[in-house]
């Protein structure tokens, strides 16, 4: 994969694909009509969801290479790369490609909600895995969006075609939960992972030297985005990443306030707080008490 192909405009890559440019913001793409091609990475400057029908080589996304089977959903963003590894042998992408360029969605409810859908910022291996019936309705929604550019440019096809995608991504928000569940065996065991990371990060000397952990990561740690990580914590727990990690500070900062022979400043620098200041505001809020107050009043 030592090509790069830069798409900076639907129709350049509508063009790559052989397809014709029925819209200069949005377009589905139908793959097969592409020429057969090798691997080769590419870069996109709008949002891009791939549906592919066929096994066509390992797409390789971020560090990760993915077996990317029939029924597999990915979403990428604009600036993201993605490629395709054939290992030097051609092959005939098939499927479909929904691309529309963020220019499409500027003052709508999508574009007000677009950072809603974080799936956007997932990695190629927490791919969406489709069941046939959610593969048809995918298919119904890309059907609706391309037929209303079969049928030209009025002064409802903006509203339409938007209404359109925003139905689709919020079907993919269902599908993706009903793919938290139904793939237990998969996602088993991060949160236990996640919580002995916790204890190992804080019994190291990292607080100290790194500071405290973030989101970013501890994500990096499990080998999962920080998107993914998020959403998957708060399915199982209720809180957020960031909330269940002050949830295991706070726990920490009570054992070691008792510790008299410390100031709560050396509290604060042992848990990897930079500024007590930080840390007494933290603590306050989630226990309604400073640290010296919950010291003196126990």
């Amino acid at each position: 994969m030592d090509t790069m192909q830069r798409f900076n405009t639907i129709s350049e890559y509508n063009t790559f694909n052989s397809n014709e440019t029925k819209h200069p913001l949005v377009s589905v793409v139908n793959l097969s009509k592409a020429a057969p091609r090798q691997g080769s990475q590419m870069f996109f400057g709008f949002y891009v969801v791939f549906l592919k029908d066929v096994k066509c080589g390992d797409l390789v996304y971020g560090k990760n290479t993915y077996d990317y089977q029939e029924g597999t959903l990915v979403m990428m963003a604009p600036g993201q790369v993605a490629g395709v590894n054939s290992y030097g042998e051609s092959y005939q992408p098939k499927g479909y490609a929904l691309a529309f360029h963020p220019d499409l969605i500027h003052g709508t409810s999508l574009g007000r909600r677009i950072q809603e859908y974080s799936f956007f910022g997932y990695q190629s291996n927490e791919a969406l895995h489709l069941s046939e019936r959610e593969r048809k309705i995918v298919l119904d929604c890309f059907s609706k969006i391309d037929y209303e550019l079969e049928r030209g440019i009025d002064k409802h096809s903006k509203r339409l075609i938007v209404s359109n995608i925003e139905l689709f991504l919020d079907y993919s928000v269902r599908f993706y939960e009903r793919q938290f569940i139904t793939r237990d065996h998969v996602l088993q065991g991060v949160l236990e992972k996640f919580e002995n990371l916790l204890n190992e990060y804080f019994k190291s000397d990292k607080p100290q030297t790194i500071g405290l952990p973030s989101v970013t990561y501890c994500a990096e740690q499990l080998n999962l985005s920080p998107n993914y990580f998020g959403d998957l914590v708060k399915k199982d727990t209720g809180k957020t990443a960031q909330e269940y990690i002050q949830s295991k500070l706070i726990d920490l900062a009570k054992e070691k306030v008792f510790d008299v022979n410390k100031t709560i400043n050396q509290v604060a620098y042992e848990l990897g707080f930079k500024y007590p200041q930080h840390f007494t505001r933290i603590f306050k809020k989630r226990v309604g008490q400073t640290p010296n107050e919950y010291r003196s009043l126990n």
